[in-house]
């Protein structure tokens, strides 16, 4: 009886899943995207630079610009962070100057209670750093998108990573729209279920779009977790 009530309760949490965690919807950004120093030609993507809109712009978008935050609809103190158009208009980002941005401040600020994302779904360290590398490198509207390994989709290695900069900000452990946290490997596991997540990043009908906005999965990302998801999503 206990496992059958798990299964109806799993079933409904499913049935709301990326329902409540609303974003702007998918816009096409009016400030034309640097594709210098690497562009859009894979093998020639600079590992040292930050590339805005593969990985600053969804990790900004998943963790900020949610509904009660800083999308367009909330401006939550005159703030709306859902484009490289919008976060620049903020005047919070001094290119080159991250100590000087209130973008960057505001995620190492000590005070709990002026920290953005608030406790206890502050970025990492990491993120905290790549968001500053970016602005140290001029705060561009920059494009690369890499080569791409379709052989490369472990768990730890490439949807773990995924799901942190597209993901987590939102589907967290202690905010959880659908009922679905997307920041441990059970939780993705269960939102592989009925072709849920799939049917999301892929933005099929009779779902929805995840992310809503921003940057969404590349054809490459969605490969390689179409793959990981085909080899019995292993905890790999």
């Amino acid at each position: 009886m206990k496992y059958s009530l798990s299964i109806v309760v799993l079933t409904l949490a499913m049935g709301v899943f990326f329902t409540s965690c609303k974003h702007d919807p998918i816009h096409v950004d009016p400030n034309p995207i640097d594709s210098t120093g690497g562009g859009n030609s894979g093998s020639n993507c600079d590992p040292d630079t930050v590339y805005f809109q593969q990985e600053v712009l969804p990790l900004i978008v998943s963790s900020c610009a949610m509904s009660g935050c800083h999308d367009a609809a909330s401006a939550q103190d005159g703030v709306v962070l859902t484009s490289y158009t919008s976060i620049m208009n903020t005047g919070n980002v001094k290119a080159g100057q991250p100590n000087n941005s209130e973008l960057y401040e505001v995620l190492v600020e000590n005070d709990p209670d002026k920290i953005m994302p608030p406790p206890p779904a502050s970025l990492t360290a990491s993120q905290i750093q790549l968001i500053k590398t970016w602005i140290q490198q001029g705060a561009k509207n920059n494009s690369c998108e890499s080569g791409c390994d379709t052989t490369a989709f472990t768990f730890s290695g490439t949807i773990q990573p995924m799901m942190q900069t597209f993901c987590v900000g939102c589907h967290n452990a202690t905010s959880t729209p659908g009922y679905v946290a997307l920041d441990q490997y059970a939780g993705v596991v269960a939102a592989t279920t009925n072709n849920r997540l799939m049917g999301a990043v892929k933005h099929q009908s009779g779902y929805v779009a995840m992310p809503p906005s921003g940057s969404g999965l590349t054809d490459c990302q969605i490969l390689q977790l179409e793959k990981w998801i085909a080899a019995g999503a292993p905890n790999n």
